[in-house]
């Protein structure tokens, strides 16, 4: 089957939150605990906040949403746009696979469709991604990622986040 990478549409939110709640119990669940894990998916991946963020990218040219499915089927999806701070670089926000799709190249055609997307408007782009997350830091890392930093995570601060960038 191939991989069809294209533009979110707001009937696409229900299954980007459940790739998302898939997504972070296999990676987080260890690192944050499950209710941490259940309560940040209930906060950030509500289903009108999800559909509103999907359709203000479509509005946008400096921001994109996107979605991978193969027969139809989502399994994996793409959030980014401008930096919250740093206007000037874009921020990868959410790059998720269901887990039984890991290592497929899923988030890699993900990740080639956001930089594609955004070259032209920005130079970089970022992400922050949890330090003990070794699925995300060894695929931004294998991608090309430079770690520039570190930073409290804004989900417990006791844990720490690396800071990546990769010229656009």
């Amino acid at each position: 089957m191939s991989l069809d990478v294209r533009c979110a549409v707001p009937d696409d939110a229900a299954a980007i939150r459940e790739i998302a709640r898939k997504s972070w119990h296999a990676a987080y669940d260890p690192i944050l605990g499950e209710e941490t894990v259940a309560e940040t998916i209930n906060q950030w991946y509500a289903l009108e906040n999800l559909k509103a963020s999907i359709t203000e990218s479509h509005a946008r040219e400096d921001a994109v949403c996107l979605t991978a499915e193969e027969a139809d089927e989502p399994v994996g999806f793409a959030h980014a746009g401008p930096h919250r701070d740093r206007p000037a670089i874009a921020s990868l926000n959410r790059i998720y696979v269901r887990p039984d799709r890991w290592g497929e190249g899923i988030g890699t055609a993900l990740l080639k469709h956001v930089q594609d997307s955004l070259r032209g408007e920005y130079d970089r782009l970022c992400l922050a991604v949890l330090a003990d997350n070794e699925v995300g830091v060894s695929f931004y890392e294998s991608a090309g990622f430079e770690r520039i930093g570190t930073q409290d995570s804004d989900l417990k601060p006791e844990i720490e986040e690396y800071v990546y960038e990769k010229q656009l």
